[in-house]
């Protein structure tokens, strides 16, 4: 990677320490050598741009496919040369407006049948490969302190936060199994925020004379640039995107397909694999076993890169491609993981976490945490209401999913009816008939009896807890192994 150039004239050393946090940052090419591509790849851009605008002055076509204006000048010239494109006009800054002309024209019509492909030039595969070594999410190895920081806004008890540091610090693949709605999908979104720091990644590859388009709206999100600081006016090449690692999640919808280039015949652009938009970041494999395809598919797919942190694409050619596989892998499941891959795909997984069912005095914290969001009074008599009425007695499993979900329910009735929102035992009873009519478990799962910690009512707390109605009747399900604890008597961060 070349030095950092600046459009002032900052000193070697300031720069240095300014982006001392950056293990990778691409600087801008200066000529059309230093790019990596083909002139006529970058003359075809150039001109198929040309087509779509009609009218360009020369910086706004350089801004177009992302690189400098200085690099682009003589070509601009040997293409006015060739009678590609004509001077429309004057331009600011010793520029020009540029058209085709209607050879230029022609060209334009044969560059889009080969390849439709217009927008920033591609980065050559070398260069990314390069990057994502140099980025990789392994090299990060977050601490405690990453760790607290990550899961601030979510409830997670100390057993289970000491079994994630370890697995999520050797940057090693884990399995996430446990009932549903315990928030697995959750805290692997939330795994990535441990590490921190932004990541560079080309928008478009180049291999072999194939397009490959690598950012993607849906899964990267840009970091926020800062234009005040001196770290902002450094040149880098514009080609990079710098996002915050991605996290990628794939669920039921997963197929092979999926992890493989997909190449459009129309267009002739190709698509990158999910795996490859993760680098440098999380792949999380939602609902494991769910999949379209079988899990043994993906164990044969994926068993060489997830020890060997190499994978081998297909272009549409027909050439293979080595490119990396830098990502923390994290398969979720309801399903036991022994039941679903052999022991060989599970060596290559080495962490394996049991996401529980949440204690009530966790049910009791996540009701602190969401009354933040929904704007409500935390009231500790009427979640013990709730626990002895609604789930002890009707015999649910409690699941962190539900006081998320209750309170939106509570949120939309109060809202509807034009009634300030709180939590009322009528209004938790309104809404447990709309949110479990539908979600009913086994009638014959067996039952088994367990306490609900109270929290003593005084003063206007006992008097405000209205005789609740009769709750509707539900069909059992299977028991909680509820803990006899005392709620929490006030507000707190989520247990760690």
């Amino acid at each position: 990677m070349s030095d950092i150039t600046s459009p002032l004239s900052y000193s070697s050393d300031l720069l240095a320490t300014i982006m001392a946090d950056e293990s990778f940052r691409p600087s801008e090419p200066v000529s059309i050598e230093d790019t990596g591509l083909p002139v006529s790849l970058i003359e075809s851009l150039i001109i198929k741009r040309l087509a779509v605008v009609g009218v360009s002055s020369g910086r706004q076509l350089a801004n177009d496919v992302c690189l400098s204006f200085t690099a682009l000048e003589s070509l601009y010239q040997h293409l006015r040369a060739r009678q590609l494109i004509v001077h429309k006009g004057s331009a600011p800054l010793n520029d020009y407006v540029y058209s085709l002309t209607d050879d230029g024209r022609d060209l334009a019509l044969v560059y889009n049948q080969t390849c439709s492909y217009v927008g920033p030039a591609p980065v050559p595969l070398m260069d990314y490969v390069l990057s994502a070594e140099a980025q990789t999410i392994r090299a990060e190895s977050p601490k405690r302190r990453q760790l607290q920081q990550a899961f601030r806004d979510i409830s997670i008890n100390e057993e289970l936060f000491e079994s994630l540091g370890p697995a999520i610090n050797s940057g090693a693949g884990l399995f996430l199994y446990g009932e549903p709605g315990n928030g697995k999908s959750t805290l692997a979104q939330c795994v990535t925020k441990c590490f921190g720091n932004e990541v560079w990644i080309p928008q478009t590859l180049f291999e072999d004379g194939h397009i490959i388009k690598l950012y993607d709206a849906a899964y990267h999100q840009r970091a926020e640039q800062d234009e005040d600081t001196l770290l902002s006016a450094a040149n880098h090449d514009r080609r990079w995107v710098k996002i915050r690692r991605p996290t990628v999640v794939v669920g039921g919808e997963l197929t092979m397909d999926s992890l493989e280039i997909r190449h459009d015949t129309h267009s002739n652009v190709s698509e990158a694999p999910l795996q490859l938009k993760s680098n440098c970041g999380c792949l999380l494999v939602d609902d494991f076993g769910r999949q379209r395809i079988e899990p043994q598919e993906l164990l044969n797919r994926w068993i060489v890169p997830l020890e060997s942190r190499i994978d081998f694409l297909k272009l549409p050619s027909g050439k293979k491609i080595q490119v990396p596989f830098e990502q923390l892998i994290i398969f979720s499941t309801n399903l036991e993981p022994s039941a679903l891959v052999d022991e060989a795909f599970l060596r290559r997984i080495p962490y394996k976490i049991e996401i529980s069912d949440p204690s009530p005095e966790e049910f009791h914290n996540l009701f602190h945490l969401n009354c933040g969001r929904f704007e409500c009074e935390y009231r500790a008599e009427v979640i013990n209401y709730l626990l002895k009425v609604h789930f002890i007695e009707a015999k649910r499993r409690l699941r962190r999913c539900h006081p998320r979900d209750l309170l939106s329910q509570i949120k939309a009735f109060c809202t509807y009816n034009e009634l300030p929102m709180e939590m009322r035992p009528e209004y938790f009873d309104r809404a447990v008939r709309s949110y479990f009519t539908m979600v009913l478990e086994p009638a014959d799962a067996p039952a088994k009896p367990a306490d609900v910690p109270v929290v003593p009512q005084t003063g206007a707390s006992a008097r405000s807890a209205a005789a609740p109605s009769k709750p509707a009747a539900v069909a059992p399900s299977k028991p909680a192994a509820a803990a006899p604890v005392a709620a929490p008597s006030s507000p707190s961060a989520p247990s760690m």
